[in-house]
């Protein structure tokens, strides 16, 4: 069975917005590294659309942008958009069936299938599906945007923390 992860970059006051702070190299390897092994990939609409950048070449990119367009392009996507009429290459829609789709995806697949947006995690969080919430927390205040947590934070526990590259903590939790 599948383990369902959110993990995302916070800023100190709780924001991910991914235009006011990014990961830097240490962190970039790490996220290469997870995104191979990843059995997968569950988006909601506008994060889908952000990641999309990865689905066409750059020519500024360099090793490491190349590698992680490559982990992201192989993997398997599911984006949940009640507005998307079709989506691009190894992804597929999710139906109206939130639920049920995400625990067919969960016991179908063997290993980590990554959640990402704050607005899906937080409805898969309502429904009880996320085994596990990475926290990769920069020292950066941000002030405004969008919160790792769309709505109250669900309660939990802490299982690990470690540090990645010289300034960013990752923090793991798993629902209290």
């Amino acid at each position: 069975m599948a383990k369902l992860v959110f993990g995302m970059n916070q800023s100190l006051d709780g924001y991910v917005d991914h235009m006011a702070f990014a990961p830097g190299p240490t962190l970039f390897r790490h996220f290469i590294e997870e995104a191979q092994g990843q059995a997968g990939s569950v988006y909601g609409r506008q994060m889908y659309e952000v990641m999309r950048y990865w689905d066409d070449d750059h020519s500024e990119w360099g090793p490491d942008e190349q590698a992680f367009a490559a982990a992201w392009r192989k993997q398997s996507k599911w984006v949940v958009s009640r507005s998307l009429k079709s989506v691009g290459p190894n992804a597929w829609l999710v139906g109206d069936d939130l639920e049920g789709a995400i625990r067919e995806l969960k016991a179908e697949r063997e290993g980590e299938i990554e959640v990402a947006g704050p607005d899906l995690a937080h409805s898969l969080t309502q429904l009880g599906l996320i085994d596990e919430y990475r926290i990769y927390l920069h020292p950066v205040v941000v002030g405004h945007g969008k919160r790792y947590f769309a709505g109250p934070r669900p309660p939990l526990r802490l299982m690990t923390h470690d540090r990645i590259g010289e300034d960013v903590i990752r923090l793991t939790y798993v629902p209290a």
